[in-house]
This record gives C-alpha cells, structure tokens and sequence, in this order.
C-alpha cells in the first residue's frame, strides 16, 4: 500500500530499529502494585463524585479507586467492566484530562488529579491477565440480533446483548475487529497488540459470532438484515474522509491521515514505514496529533499541524497539544492550504493566513509555502452514501436518545450516528445503552 503514496524523499529506516521501538513504548507506562496503591491513596472518595458524572459510561469511579485501595484490584476491574466493557482500551486512550480528570478535587485544589486513567487500566490489566470471563450470559432468548460493525460501539453492544441471553452475530467489512480501537490510534497508546486482545477476551461471554468482509453495501442490505434478524444495530463508523478542497491534494506524497494511522498500526516492522523528512498535517483534532506525533517518532525531521483557527478552538486537548510539541512538532494556528505543490509528488504545501469573522474562516490573502514531501488530511471523515431508508442528521445517522433510528427494528450508535462525541468511551456507552433498549423492545 506505501509504495503507491510514496514521493521522493519519503523513504524508510530514517532512524535505527531500537530507536523506534524505544519511541513507540507506552505512553504511560502500567502501574506497580505500589504505585496503584499510593495513588489510590489520593482518593477523597466524593461523596457527589464530579469525576463520575464527567464520565460518558458513568463508571463509579470512587468505588473502583476504594476496591484498589483495600487491595482487591479485580473487584475494581467488576465495577469498571459492567459499566463500560471496553474499560482495558478507554484506560489507554480516554481522554482523561478533559473528561474525569479534569473535574476531579485535587486537580481543582492542587493541579495534580488522581490518575484515574492509569489505576483503571492497573484494575482492568490485573482481572484480565486472570483466566475466564467475569460476567457469565443469561437464559437464551431465542432472540438473534445482527450487529453490522466491529468498533468499540458494536462490540459494546454485542456483548450486553449476549449477557442478556441474545445471539449476536457481528458483520465486520475489515479483516479484524475493533474499529478504530485496532486501526485508527496511535501505537503507544495501545501496545502489544492490546485491542486484539481485548476483543478475544470480550468474546469469551459466548453467544456472539464475528463474520469478516461483509459490510453495508458489501453484501449486506438493510432489507436483508431485518428479514433474518429480530433487530440490527449499526456502528459502521465514518469511512468517508473530507477533501481538502485544494490543487494538488491527489499528488503522491498526499494521504489520508487515518489510512497513514490505520497502516502503522497494522505494521509489523516500524522501521520498514516510509516516512518524509517534512511532513505536515491538516487539522486540529486526535487523528491530527496522532499523525504528527508518529511521523516524529519514525524519524521525521520536520512535522506541523497546520489548523485553520485559534488554539483554543482545536479538538486535541491541551494534553495532546502538549504532547505533540514534546515530541517536537510544530503547532501553526489561523492557517489554511491552498494548494499541494510539486512535480508529480509533493514537495511544499501553499498555506494561507485567515481570520474568524462571525464564527466564520476566511482567508486574509497573505500566503507562505513550507517544504512538505508528505501532506497528511485529518479534517474529519464522514458517512459513505446514505443507507437504505434512514434518516440522517447533518452527515450521520439519527438517532434517539436510545439509539433507535427512524427505521423500526434498527438502531446505531459510535461515529455513525448523530449526538455525542466522537470518543471510544461515548461509543461504548452508545452501543451498551443501546443494547438495553433493543432488549426491552423485544421482551416487551
């Protein structure tokens, strides 16, 4: 797939094999027993707990950091996981700062919050190095459910509805499951293969079967899917990726940041990955941060995130941000592209300085060039074609409160569908409540 996107001065092996494998180590690196027990310590165990309230899956946060505390770290993992299944992975790429953590009494008194990310994934990583599966299913139903989509929605929901007594079967177009848990985040967030894992052991409720390389329009109809299920559950994602809208974004060297994401993470040799000595990336949200801070860490000498408005308008949090400059990546604000230029493959990208006018960007006429062999968009993806019959919201899925669609029997839930924001831990608390409802609906 590189050798397509390859433009001169793109190549491989700009740094040795121990220096990327140092580079893509965890961000933050798990818990001791010690160290999970010193920052349980912490804990004033709130009565009115803001840190769970901020939480999209409503995890009882002061009760999983006590259950640490008192030393009984799988009891902890029981009260994370029957709230939010999918709490190994979300402990890892949450973004802890501007969710639980950021409202938490000792980051307000003392600006240091509990780690609460970190002693999730110290409770989650301890009950899942255990053997078996903590939640056992209930009587069959004699209900089977289709579940089109293997991301952290889908699976969400594909393992409540197995608890529930349902069969569930999940109807994924890519070869793996996990969605953007397994394609679409940075590498050290997620390391040694940690969304695979999680995936075989959520599977161990039972009830649930996976059939790969059929999705929406790939064999599959909607017609189809209600016909020979007693409900559908959609969490396809966003496959489409926004253009540019600018001269030369097809030249080689110019790519998709989410496809540049989705080949590292599937890479088994980092340093075969070919990477520019310039790179700059478009946008201001995760995908962007992450695409820069990787193009770092593979030997890239200059990257930068160029965002069309002001800092306090990107989508990163100030973490990420922050962790992108460490890194040494530089962030351009109030900057737009105009054009991709180059001989056949890029070699500079043509930016232009804007200003916001009633919450609107324009350009301001003034332009500059830098030195770009690789030019990676991450403005956002979108929904691919409209599926058969639903209504859409802007450019998702509508949806209800509780998932349901405006067709009977069919309900969505993660990037696809309308409300929310665009985070694992919202999809799973997507596809978990969505579940719930799909449950109630066909006991009645």
């Amino acid at each position: 797939m590189a050798s397509s996107h390859q433009a001169s001065g793109v190549v491989a092996g700009r740094l040795p094999s121990q220096k990327i494998a140092e580079n893509f180590g965890d961000l933050h690196p798990a818990y001791t027993v010690h160290e999970a027990s010193v920052a349980a310590d912490r804990c004033y165990f709130c009565y009115d707990a803001p840190c769970m309230a901020a939480c999209p899956t409503s995890i009882d946060i002061p009760q999983f950091i006590r259950e640490i505390q008192t030393g009984n770290p799988e009891a902890a993992a029981r009260s994370i996981l029957k709230q939010n299944i999918l709490g190994g992975m979300c402990a890892r790429v949450c973004p802890t700062e501007t969710l639980c953590e950021e409202v938490c009494v000792r980051e307000t008194a003392e600006g240091k919050p509990v780690e609460i990310g970190r002693l999730q994934r110290y409770a989650t990583d301890t009950l899942m190095a255990k053997e078996g599966h903590p939640f056992s299913r209930a009587a069959s139903t004699g209900k089977r459910i289709a579940v089109v989509g293997a991301g952290p929605a889908g699976l969400a929901a594909a393992h409540r509805l197995a608890m529930l007594g349902h069969e569930v079967v999940i109807h994924e177009v890519k070869d793996k499951s996990g969605g953007l848990n397994e394609f679409g985040i940075a590498a050290y967030k997620s390391t040694n293969d940690f969304a695979a894992r999680e995936v075989d052991w959520l599977m161990q409720i039972g009830g649930i079967s996976t059939v790969h390389g059929k999705g929406l329009g790939g064999g599959l109809t909607l017609e189809g899917l209600k016909a020979d299920f007693d409900a559908v559950f959609l969490s396809i994602g966003l496959a489409g990726v926004n253009a540019l809208r600018a001269p030369g974004e097809d030249k080689n060297g110019a790519r998709d940041a989410v496809e540049f994401i989705s080949e590292l993470r599937q890479a088994s040799d980092l340093s075969k990955l070919a990477v520019a000595r310039n790179v700059v990336v478009i946008g201001g949200g995760m995908t962007a941060v992450d695409a820069a801070v990787q193009s770092k860490l593979l030997g890239a000498e200059n990257v930068t995130i160029a965002y069309r408005r002001g800092q306090e308008a990107m989508g990163a949090s100030r973490f990420e941000q922050d962790l992108a400059t460490s890194k040494g990546v530089k962030l351009m604000f109030n900057v737009m592209p105009v054009a991709v230029h180059g001989d056949g493959a890029a070699s500079e990208i043509e930016l232009e300085y804007t200003k916001i006018e009633d919450g609107r960007v324009s350009g301001t006429g003034e332009t500059f060039r830098l030195a770009a062999e690789q030019v990676f968009k991450a403005i956002g993806q979108n929904l691919e074609g409209q599926p058969e019959g639903l209504a859409l919201e802007g450019r998702k899925i509508k949806v209800d409160d509780a998932g349901r669609t405006s067709v009977s029997g069919v309900w969505a839930g993660g990037d696809c569908a309308s409300g929310g924001e665009d985070l694992t831990v919202t999809a799973v608390a997507e596809g978990r409540d969505s579940a719930i409802d799909i449950h109630s609906s066909l006991m009645g």
